[in-house]
């Protein structure tokens, strides 16, 4: 990995996720065939990108029952724990709906009420994302969405991987269907012929996924563009270098465009964690995706002092953060700007992406600078409640009529002056 001493404009580099212009217009055309084509057209993507012809969409009971045999039952109980401590952890972000009542009767408040229905992006391509299904499918079902729907590409053999269908059905969904790509978001959004459109489409996939999700937003509700996924570890020298590396490479086998980057004000450190990637990616499976994101996206920076590297974490607001140090509790109130964050030795990146419960859809690119993890709250929406007393009405009506003209608007005044002028 590069080690590289900190300068005023440190970033981590990050793949671009605008699409090149091709990209761009291929999503276009994608969604436009499938809002005038229907599943005709999803048929013909499938076909195209997938490798198999389809006769239907719909994961059938007989294929989620099949799919719990192709598992073992500690695979299955382990599925099992995971979606209790996802739940656990969601069921404690539920908010209330609330009322307060002022001295002259006016009634305030807000009423929260789930979305109708929302799609969930499962991605498919060089690995089963089980972990995905859940994180998606929970905190929408905690938070009273009554219709979810689960999109998910399907293998060369015509089905969706045996992990992915048991969680779903662990979950709690019961439409899931065998489509991915750009053509799926565009179904979600716009809906087919056997696919009704929800309000909102959240997880993540790939370019043409990210491009598809920017392309329909407006028509429906997104969770975000998710971008390659990001790993930063901040790290002094009572972290252990092999376990560094070890976590740095977590997240650099998912993918080629994948960030991993190293914080340290410990040169020897540096060193050490460098030569421990390379020599972890010798026998790592995967170690052709892992080995471009390390060359291309693999920086550790070195910095003069903790507070530098604390500093240099709050400009990178990375999508994970690990903070490997010694009394590693005494810096989190330092940390201003990351999607999740892992303290200590055995808070290894992996335990929050499977089992902890918090929400492994984090905000990437540098959006946790204003952006949060997935979460109840993103399936629900806020309508404010206002019932007005007479009291107050007659004690402010002139105020808010003379708020109207300031604005220029005399038939808003007119609607106040209405009630109280004979």
């Amino acid at each position: 990995m590069k080690i590289l001493q900190v300068s005023e404009d440190i970033s981590i580099k990050r793949s671009v996720e605008a699409g090149t212009e091709e990209q761009r217009n291929t999503v276009k055309a994608i969604i436009k065939d499938v809002r005038d084509n229907g599943d005709y057209a999803l048929k013909q993507y499938t076909e195209k990108f997938d490798g198999i012809s389809l006769s239907t969409f719909l994961v059938s009971e007989a294929e989620i029952q099949a799919a719990y045999e192709q598992i073992s039952e500690n695979q299955l109980a382990i599925i099992k724990e995971a979606a209790a401590n996802i739940r656990a952890f969601h069921e404690k972000q539920l908010r209330p709906s609330w009322m307060t009542t002022e001295k002259n009767g006016t009634i305030l408040g807000q009423k929260v009420t789930p979305l109708d229905s929302v799609g969930l992006y499962v991605p498919g391509g060089t690995a089963a994302y089980p972990s995905s299904v859940l994180m998606n499918v929970i905190p929408a079902q905690t938070a009273g969405v009554e219709r979810i729907v689960v999109v998910s590409p399907p293998g060369k053999d015509g089905a969706i991987p045996a992990a992915v269908l048991v969680a779903a059905n662990v979950a709690g969904a019961k439409e899931i269907y065998k489509v991915g790509g750009a053509q799926a978001i565009a179904a979600l959004a716009y809906g087919t012929e056997t696919i009704k459109p929800v309000d909102k489409i959240t997880g993540p996939g790939n370019i043409f996924v990210a491009l598809a999700k920017r392309e329909v937003f407006g028509d429906v509700d997104i969770d975000m563009i998710a971008g390659p996924s990001e790993i930063a570890v901040l790290a002094d020298d009572t972290a252990r270098a092999n376990e560094v590396a070890a976590d740095l490479l977590s997240q650099a086998e998912h993918d080629m465009r994948a960030c991993s980057v190293l914080v340290t004000p410990s040169m020897k450190l540096a060193e050490a964690v460098s030569a421990e990637v390379e020599k972890q990616l010798e026998d790592l499976p995967r170690r052709e995706i892992a080995q471009a994101s390390i060359d291309h996206y693999g920086t550790i920076y070195v910095t003069e002092n903790m507070d530098e590297a604390v500093e240099t974490i709050n400009k990178l607001a990375p999508e994970h953060l690990e903070v490997m140090t010694e009394n590693a509790m005494e810096l989190l109130g330092k940390i201003r700007h990351a999607g999740a964050i892992f303290i200590g030795r055995y808070s290894s990146e992996p335990v929050g992406d499977y089992f902890a419960g918090p929400n492994h859809v984090l905000p990437t690119n540098g959006t946790a600078r204003f952006s949060s993890p997935l979460n109840v709250e993103d399936f629900q929406k806020k309508s404010s409640v206002i019932v007005y007393s007479e009291a107050a009405f007659h004690e402010n009506a002139a105020k808010i009529a003379e708020f109207a003209r300031i604005e220029g608007l005399e038939a808003h005044a007119r609607a106040i002056e209405a009630r109280f002028k004979k």
